[in-house]
């Protein structure tokens, strides 16, 4: 008999076994989803694992927990009382015994992949909140995944996987999907955003600002492309939509033009071809706003396949491009953080992924934010020197260009002049490096997708 997630959610608390969660990163997300988790029977958050005790207690109080629920001194009083423990090792919290689901969250490349690889090791499943991870060789950790039998997922709530519940559910209905994608705040010349000027480019307040809450690096990902460009490699890589050969062109659009301006250029619109992704941007390139613009938001664009169903849409009230063979559905926000608990169940309870890739169709690799010299040290995306473009994996992995994953503290051999791609042969880089020969087994592994 089939159960809905709450059904089993009941049995379990009834049965005195949650589901048993740890988080990795207690930030601005990890709080979100330590309140949320905190309101749904029958699930434990079993332990938090961050560098700082103050800051990952600072966050359950953010989240409304009493003190009462947590500070366990070790993972068998948390299993015994229910409470929360802390750790500062990730080894402790995933080994822990009981856990079941891991989410990480901590946003930093290097350790999301060493945690996701220590969760498959002692098979627990896996959420992964930090995109970067999974851009970089998020294909082959699925892998890894389904062979130790557990679930690799993206998060919930985060644009990805929202955009690829729309995708499916564009071909569940028997709908060809033509575009996804989601909305950015983004003008041309954005792509040369530093932590120096990503404050005015992005628009914050005075008092914003001075709270000092927010991440000038992580901002300069959202405003110069290389966070949209990641994680829309990541919809091509659940999805099987390829990216356009330059990547994303973020096309001015309001959520009334979607169907009309995201359709190939032969037919009016802006894309190179059906079946990609895109980004529409809430400024028109002279910097005024678009109305109604979708910057929060996801969205799909298909093809309307005959009369019948072209006059069904109409008297559902849905808006169709002047020829009558296009529509979108769209939904306006992302609640990343807040619905983060529905990857957690899904993956916990049903075995189900909220997005995974399984694929290896969309890449990221790293432009040049200005000119750079022989002897530059690369710094990253959100850095001086480099900002991510969405490609084709099959054109990027050919034309040895370097992921931007891997364009941090690596020095450069040659010149490279701005908004040029930056390839394998213009950086001094080591083999050994353990990203690298992650990423070597990844394209290895997926060489099939990547031919032609």
């Amino acid at each position: 008999m089939n159960r809905s997630i709450t059904q089993i959610l009941a049995e379990r608390k009834v049965a005195g076994n949650p589901l048993r969660v740890g988080l990795i990163g207690a930030g601005k997300e990890g709080a979100m989803l330590i309140s949320q988790l905190g309101r749904v029977p029958g699930v434990h958050l079993y332990g938090v694992a961050d560098l700082s005790f103050d800051k990952a207690q600072a966050a359950m109080k953010r989240a409304g927990w009493p003190e009462e629920r947590y500070k366990a001194r070790d993972y068998e009083e948390a299993k015994r009382t229910g409470k929360t423990f802390f750790t500062e090792d990730v080894n402790k919290l995933i080994a822990a015994d009981g856990m079941d689901v891991i989410v990480e969250a901590t946003g930093v490349q290097d350790a999301g992949i060493r945690h996701a690889i220590k969760a498959i090791e002692y098979h627990r499943h896996i959420v992964m909140l930090t995109a970067e991870s999974d851009v970089l060789v998020g294909p082959l950790l699925a892998e890894k995944a389904a062979a130790a039998g557990v679930v690799y997922s993206m998060a919930y709530g985060d644009q990805p996987a929202l955009i690829c519940e729309l995708v499916e559910w564009a071909r569940s209905c028997g709908f060809d999907v033509v575009c996804a994608g989601t909305g950015s705040r983004h003008l041309p010349h954005f792509y040369s955003t530093t932590p120096d000027n990503v404050w005015e480019i992005q628009g914050f307040s005075a008092e914003r600002i001075a709270r000092g809450e927010d991440n000038p690096r992580l901002y300069t990902t959202f405003a110069d492309g290389s966070k949209t460009s990641i994680e829309m490699a990541l919809v091509a890589n659940d999805t099987g939509l390829t990216p356009q050969p330059e990547g994303l062109a973020f096309p001015p659009c309001s959520v009334d033009d979607l169907q009309t301006i995201l359709r190939p250029r032969s037919e009016g619109g802006v894309l190179t071809h059906k079946g990609t992704i895109e980004c529409a941007s809430n400024m028109e390139h002279d910097g005024t706003p678009v109305p109604r613009d979708i910057r929060k938001g996801v969205y799909v664009v298909f093809e309307v396949p005959n009369d019948l169903i072209k006059r069904s849409l109409e008297e559902f009230g849905m808006k169709l491009d002047s020829s009558g063979r296009y529509a979108a559905n769209y939904r306006p926000y992302h609640l990343v953080g807040l619905e983060l608990s529905v990857s957690v169940l899904r993956a916990g309870l049903l075995g189900q992924a909220t997005g995974s890739s399984t694929y290896f169709i969309g890449d990221v690799v790293a432009r040049a934010k200005r000119n750079l010299s022989l002897g530059e040290v690369l710094d990253g995306d959100g850095g001086y020197t480099v900002y991510g473009t969405l490609r084709p994996a099959k054109l990027a992995v050919q034309g040895s260009e370097l992921p931007i994953g891997l364009a941090c503290d690596i020095r450069l051999k040659r010149p490279v002049a701005e908004c040029e791609i930056i390839h394998w042969d213009d950086v001094v880089y080591d083999e050994s490096n353990f990203l690298i020969r992650l990423r070597r087994e990844m394209e290895t592994k997926f060489a099939d997708h990547i031919k032609g």
